[in-house]
């Protein structure tokens, strides 16, 4: 970023954004919900029912914002209404999550809608929030400010997490009764951050050609037409569909080890608060990286920093096959922590220069979707690889005693894990053959026809 726009609002009011929304990421998606709903408001279920009725709740949230994302976006782009979508968006799931704090023991279903409708608020307003980045900087400066957002991000959710730890752990301090009005109050304090830093966009924020329309009937049935035209758009635009696809497959991976980092830490017999610790390492950590990776990002080409990340995660996904001890996994942690929010942030910069700028609306609601999708290819490939190599070393084997089926089942899972490297491979192949000037070309003669 240049100095002279250090203290550039639209900026600033940008970036803080992800200081806001991320206390829900690491709080309530990462942090609490999961755990409060078993043991709270699903309590006396049965443990399988009550993770299916988690996992079902995800995955409709997700599947509803993947379905609509590009549809919002094309809407937003026609409005000229960018902004507005995403404040309504975002305080939907400041209001959702507040409302958790009023759930009663034993009310599953109320919490688990409250969480959906909560998800796709913050969700929704993800897409407009990415889609604002072309319009409120400079080509040159879109990765040092995607990468100021995400380090924000990761400070501003380390900061309320580390709070709301202190609280469960701690809940005398605090005047409450104990872990579990503590963490009641925790959905309250998510609410109040995200609700209260989101004026700063609100305020600083001024969008581009916003002459004042407003959305109405004659807006939403025209978007569902450029629906449609953006996927013809996206299939004139081959560099752009390349990178799409290169994305799907390496976030995808990422996504995958993030969440196989977890279950090894349990399957090493972590306890929740390690895991809670690991969590913080990567918030602290992810901060100052991400801000690393945008200032490389002025000397480097985005595109090759990109190919560097993604070359750390194999890495790390070699780490993870061969780690055993509970030292190797916060070492686990902190690579993650490191090259986390830099793929990230630099992917959605770098994606912003392979679109026209005028309809980043409808295009980042394709990034969003993919981004929705992802982390379905590697854990099913973890599960069938895994699944595959147990059945066939038992098949090749006589009669094995327990302790060698359990360590044919260690062996095959780590296989398992070790097929997450052809996410990688294969993102970072296709990525290859991404060209920007090409790209720019394709978009110049797009707009010209």
């Amino acid at each position: 970023m240049k100095s002279d726009n250090f203290y550039n609002k639209n900026i600033w009011g940008w970036a803080i954004y992800d200081w806001a929304n991320s206390a829900f990421a690491t709080s309530v998606i990462a942090g609490f919900f999961p755990i409060f709903f078993k043991t709270y408001w699903a309590e006396g279920a049965d443990i399988n029912t009550s993770t299916a009725q988690l996992g079902f709740g995800n995955a409709l949230a997700s599947l509803i914002i993947a379905i609509l994302g590009p549809l919002l976006g094309a809407i937003g782009d026609r409005a000229s209404a960018l902004k507005r979508f995403m404040l309504f968006f975002a305080y939907m799931g400041v209001l959702m999550t507040g409302g958790l704090f009023f759930i009663n023991r034993g009310e599953w279903l109320l919490a688990i809608l409250l969480y959906i409708l909560g998800l796709i608020g913050f969700s929704g307003a993800n897409i407009f929030y990415d889609a604002l980045l072309p319009n409120i900087c400079t080509a040159r400066e879109r990765d040092y400010v995607s990468s100021l957002g995400y380090s924000l991000g990761y400070l501003g959710g380390g900061i309320l997490f580390l709070i709301n730890v202190i609280m469960v752990m701690k809940p005398e301090i605090f005047g409450l009764v104990d872990k579990a009005d503590a963490i009641r109050y925790c959905f309250l304090t998510v609410a109040i951050w995200w609700g209260i830093f989101t004026i700063f966009p609100v305020i600083w924020i001024k969008e581009p050609n916003n002459d004042g329309r407003v959305v109405t009937t004659s807006k939403i049935i025209p978007g569902f037409k450029q629906l449609i035209d953006t996927i013809k758009k996206i299939k004139q635009l081959k560099m752009t569909l390349l990178f799409l696809i290169a994305y799907w497959l390496y976030i995808d991976g990422v996504d995958t080890i993030i969440r196989m980092s977890v279950d090894y830490g349990l399957s090493l017999g972590f306890k929740s608060s390690d895991l809670i610790l690991a969590l913080l390492l990567v918030q602290f950590v992810g901060f100052p990286s991400a801000l690393v990776f945008g200032k490389l990002a002025k000397r480097w080409d985005a595109k090759r920093l990109i190919q560097i990340a993604i070359y750390s995660y194999m890495f790390i996904t070699l780490w993870g096959v061969f780690m055993n001890k509970k030292y190797e996994f916060y070492i686990l942690a902190l690579l993650i922590a490191l090259f986390q929010g830099g793929i990230q942030a630099l992917s959605r910069s770098y994606y912003s220069r392979l679109i026209p700028v005028d309809q980043s609306g409808e295009f980042y609601g394709f990034y969003n979707m993919l981004g929705k999708f992802a982390a379905i290819i590697g854990p099913a490939m973890v599960g069938f690889v895994g699944m595959s190599v147990k059945s066939y070393i038992i098949s090749m084997s006589d009669a094995l005693t327990h302790h060698e089926i359990s360590a044919i089942g260690h062996f095959a899972s780590r296989a398992g894990i070790a097929s997450i490297i052809f996410l990688f491979i294969g993102g970072g192949i296709i990525l290859s053959f991404v060209d920007e000037k090409q790209a720019r070309s394709e978009i110049d003669r797009f707009l010209q026809n």
